[in-house]
């Protein structure tokens, strides 16, 4: 029965994000955050990094992604199932009902000035978003620099997240390994 109810958790957790949140993956994360971080201590803010960072280099929609992964850590592969048809059964039903009215009202100028309106605001939780994360990961001068670099290559340059993702896994390997080795070669070399 403490799996079902596990289940029935995740399922309405993951529907409440889909409902409450607008604009997609990203614009999700502040409700993730609070949903899943604050509210129910599933995870930690490192945690959703990580599945942030891993549901952007792999195929999907990172919010589906997310979901996924959240769900998996809770209940095994029922809750990553449970928690991925949570997440979309809104949209799911939101878009079926509002694809015929979209066409009908979407040249009114009240509409588009909504939509701007929460644009606006997805961008505002967004910020705060950034700022918590930041906090939370930049613990020293070499992870601001990565930081600082990611940001430059893709505001500036328009390099692709993916691209900046994987040579962050490539950095964070190649470091790893070269500390594992002067480790070793600083205690003796066996």
């Amino acid at each position: 029965m403490d799996k079902f109810k596990t289940l029935v958790t995740l399922y309405l957790t993951f529907c409440k994000v889909g409902v409450m949140t607008f604009g997609g993956g990203l614009a999700m994360m502040p409700m993730l955050q609070k949903e899943l971080i604050e509210k129910r201590g599933w995870i930690t803010d490192e945690d959703l990094i990580d599945y942030y960072a891993i549901g952007q280099s792999t195929p999907g929609i990172v919010a589906v992604n997310v979901s996924t992964f959240v769900g998996y850590k809770q209940a095994g592969i029922a809750g990553g199932i449970i928690g991925t048809a949570g997440i979309v059964t809104p949209s799911l039903i939101i878009i079926m009902v509002l694809a015929n009215l979209i066409s009908s009202v979407n040249d009114y100028p009240w509409v588009q000035k909504a939509l701007s309106g929460v644009n606006v605001a997805v961008a505002a939780l967004l910020t705060k978003v950034t700022l918590n994360f930041a906090k939370n990961t930049v613990k020293n001068v070499f992870s601001l620099a990565v930081a600082l670099v990611s940001f430059v290559l893709v505001y500036f340059f328009k390099v692709p997240s993916f691209f900046i993702i994987l040579g962050a896994i490539v950095l964070g390997t190649v470091i790893h390994f070269v500390n594992a080795y002067l480790d070793k070669k600083n205690s003796g070399g066996q």
